[in-house]
């Protein structure tokens, strides 16, 4: 006997009819999804009571060759078909973008069929659109596979923690940006040639900017912000900066003071206001993030009641990703037999505070002439915009002295001011990167 389920382990539940599901696209994860329920309905349906049936498959190319054994008859060119018809339970939406996903995914909600997406650019940019889509038509609306990949992220900050205080969400969930700045770590390799690498790897798309430039980790972070924070944060609210900048020098730096630089999605609650940021950010060696690798993902959360909870795996790929719709398909039909639906929560509006005005420590990387007077120069800049100096080393002999800083916790805007005015030094020849850095 299942203990959660009521079901005996290797038989069936006979209680209900299957749940007929209706996929759209049929790519990466929809194929991986459509082979997972092929291959073990029986063994899903045993252990979860829930019998899951492919449907109809829309796809954009009916001949295009795929690694799924359906008949022809299941596929369509017709997502609204599928939406629309009265043999499809739940929707599952896969193919990406803005539109037509939105409307197929509003048009599913408001017939009274649950909708699964991966979609993290939908829901990250009118995610309240669909909630409000899926409370007024009494369904689900569940999109676990859209933030972390396999990770149960989502459900465990809307089940789980749903009455914890959560603080802060911080953590690696771009697995592109993770590989690339593990290999520039591990073996000293230029920015330019790891990304290669990454692309012949399939890890980046032949156009990487939504990866190495942020766009992709600034939509996780709004949705982990909406969702922990029970805040109206999109995509545009997301300060970001990408990798593209780290050089091997700051990398090299880094080691040297006992820190690695990842490029993290930081969410913060503070006095009524929520701060939402991606950009690459030096961590201490020995903080769990620092030790997450390659193509892996890993966010760290802070309550105020449980603590540090971090949860890591597979952000991506399609065997995780669809795992992750797996789960949410289960819940979903379950819901569905049972007549309920799961309560989205309520969403308020928060001030959104800007880059500005949120603080940070900072390592910046100075090229200045090495001559007397222009440390203290140097110095008096940061001092007269109160940013405070916690560490410096200076390298290099000759004509130009390289100098390295890390600052004290400071205001974001006046660290900017001081760089600003650093740039007007005639003794300064070069700046490097700033990048923030966070604590133990």
């Amino acid at each position: 006997m299942n203990p959660l389920t009521g079901t005996v382990e290797g038989m069936q539940s006979e209680s209900h009819s299957p749940v007929r599901v209706g996929l759209l696209g049929c790519g990466t994860v929809g194929g991986a999804l459509a082979r997972i329920i092929d291959a073990d309905a029986d063994r899903i349906a045993a252990r979860t009571g829930v019998r899951l049936e492919i449907a109809g498959i829309a796809v954009r190319n009916l001949s295009a060759d795929r690694d799924v054994s359906f008949p022809e008859e299941v596929f369509t060119r017709e997502p609204q078909a599928l939406v629309g018809s009265p043999d499809v339970d739940i929707i599952v939406e896969t193919i990406g973008g803005i539109e037509p996903a939105r409307q197929l995914v509003i048009d599913s909600l408001k017939s009274g069929k649950p909708v699964i997406t991966a979609n993290k650019e939908l829901v990250a940019n009118v995610g309240q659109e669909l909630f409000e889509a899926a409370s007024a038509g009494g369904v689900d609306l569940f999109f676990e596979a859209a933030v972390a990949g396999g990770i149960p992220l989502i459900r465990a900050l809307r089940d789980s923690l749903a009455g914890e205080r959560i603080n802060r969400v911080m953590g690696i969930v771009n697995g592109t940006t993770n590989f690339i700045l593990t290999k520039m770590t591990e073996e000293g390799a230029e920015y330019s040639d790891v990304l290669a690498e990454a692309q012949s790897l399939g890890f980046a798309e032949a156009d990487p900017t939504a990866d190495v430039e942020g766009g992709d980790a600034a939509a996780k972070a709004a949705i982990l912000a909406t969702i922990a924070f029970g805040a109206k944060v999109v995509a545009g609210d997301v300060y970001q900066e990408g990798i593209s900048q780290v050089s091997k020098a700051d990398i090299a730096a880094a080691s040297h003071m006992g820190h690695v630089i990842k490029l993290l999605a930081i969410a913060e609650s503070d006095g009524g206001e929520v701060a939402v940021r991606v950009h690459p950010t030096m961590v201490p060696q020995n903080h769990p993030l620092a030790s997450v690798r390659e193509s892996f993902n890993a966010v760290f959360l802070e309550g105020a009641e449980v603590g540090d909870l971090m949860l890591y795996g597979r952000g991506a790929g399609g065997g995780p990703t669809a795992s992750a719709m797996l789960g949410d398909l289960i819940s979903a039909a379950r819901n569905l037999q049972q007549g309920v639906a799961g309560d989205m929560g309520s969403f308020s509006e928060v001030a959104i505070r800007a880059i500005d005005e949120t603080t940070s420590a900072f390592y910046l990387q100075l090229d200045v002439e090495d001559q007397p007077g222009v440390l203290a120069a140097v110095a008096s800049v940061f001092g007269k915009h109160g940013v405070s100096i916690r560490s410096m080393e200076q390298q290099g002999q000759g004509a130009t002295a390289h100098l390295v800083f890390i600052t004290h916790k400071a205001r974001e805007a006046d660290m900017q001011s001081t760089i600003r005015e650093l740039r007007d030094l005639k003794e300064v020849r070069d700046i490097g990167a700033l990048i923030r850095v966070v604590g133990e």
